[in-house]
């Protein structure tokens, strides 16, 4: 991983700590954008390249850990939390929330680089994940309404008759649906297809009964 490819995004309230976290950055070639509030913060949009987000705990319009809830479940870049102040309760309380580190000040450029360089491969690994599902996604709205119909019940584990006769089709045109689902949905076998259904959370609404053949 270069320096180069992704940014650090600070927020604090203290100027002389957003100059000295931005000039240490720069140093290893680091972009940053800081920000002296939250709400400065939320406003502006964020770059979708890998990130990382150091947050003060203390700042003059929300709690840094308040903010951390606010946003959980937003496309927002993984935290590294900074304090003059640090208890265990607030400690504990980020890193439930998914934090990546909570460092207490005075903390080291080593200390703080390997949590920034931790929260980036954290950052990097869900771009990833979510560009696989908007591929999964876009190949499943490629598929026929009636192969819509045909993918849970072929997870569901249905023979091609059983799933033929839920549909009220015959068995070869279930067949070719089968077919025409693992191929546009780039299944290599069934195993392959129920764990892409699992996470597009395609519900398993069937399920084939004991000793039907």
């Amino acid at each position: 991983m270069s320096d180069e490819d992704y940014i650090v995004f600070i927020v604090d309230d203290d100027v002389t700590i957003r100059e000295a976290l931005s000039e240490l950055l720069a140093s290893y070639g680091v972009t940053t954008i800081a920000f002296d509030s939250a709400r400065a913060y939320m406003d502006v949009d964020k770059s979708r390249q890998p990130a990382c987000l150091i947050l003060d705990v203390e700042l003059p319009d929300i709690n840094g850990l308040d903010l951390q809830s606010q946003i959980a479940d937003g496309d927002h870049p993984p935290i590294v939390f900074i304090t003059g102040h640090g208890d265990i309760p607030s400690s504990v309380r980020a890193i439930r929330g998914g934090a990546v580190d909570f460092l207490t000040k005075p903390f080291s450029d080593a200390d703080l680089m390997r949590a920034i360089r931790a929260a980036v491969a954290q950052d990097r690994r869900a771009h990833a994940e979510r560009a696989d599902l908007d591929i999964l996604r876009r190949r499943y709205s490629e598929l026929t309404p009636r192969e819509q119909e045909v993918l849970p019940l072929v997870i569901s584990g249905l023979l091609n008759k059983q799933a033929a006769a839920e549909l009220g089709i015959s068995e070869v045109t279930l067949q070719i649906h089968r077919r025409n689902v693992m191929q546009k949905m780039a299944a290599a076998s069934l195993a392959d297809l129920v764990r892409i259904a699992e996470r597009l959370q395609i519900p398993v609404t069937h399920s084939r009964r004991a000793g039907e053949e």
